[in-house]
């Protein structure tokens, strides 16, 4: 009367058949707006510790970034939890404002950006090399080195 049973051990899974389908992911602070073609978003510091930063705020409006309304982002309607805030309208959770800017307007910046940093690390290295002497080179050139066992 013993049932003929299959030995565990030839028991085959396929690889990740024990994991569950829907993994639990933790709530990010800021929720992600949805793609609009031809923008990018920022979320914008708008309030310190209480205190508004409008230094920051009127930096990036003048960058080109401007702010979101909730009439093209309906989802973040339930969202905002700003009550005091001055952009009235506008999507604005914890003392940020959520910002789009055109992508042409960020890639221009991206490479004003990356020319600064290029200038700066050219003058750096100028400086540098100013004080190279033949004699004594601050950058040794690159050596090939080559190892062998026994005679040649």
């Amino acid at each position: 009367m013993a049932e003929e049973r299959t030995p565990r051990e030839n028991e085959m899974r396929e690889m990740g058949e024990w994991l569950p389908s829907d993994d639990w992911v933790p709530a990010s602070i800021l929720p992600v707006p949805h793609k609009i073609e031809g923008w990018e978003h920022r979320w914008v510091r708008t309030r310190v510790l209480g205190h508004s930063d409008n230094i920051n705020v009127s930096k990036m409006m003048r960058e080109g970034w401007e702010p979101c309304k909730f009439d093209d982002y309906p989802e973040m309607k339930l969202l905002s939890s700003d009550i005091d805030s001055k952009f009235v309208g506008n999507v604005e959770i914890g003392g940020l404002l959520l910002c789009k800017a055109p992508e042409e307007k960020i890639a221009a910046r991206t490479r004003h950006f990356q020319k600064v940093a290029a200038d700066q690390m050219e003058s750096v290295d100028n400086n540098f090399l100013r004080e190279n002497d033949p004699r004594m080179p601050l950058m040794k050139p690159e050596r090939n080195t080559r190892t062998t066992f026994g005679r040649n």
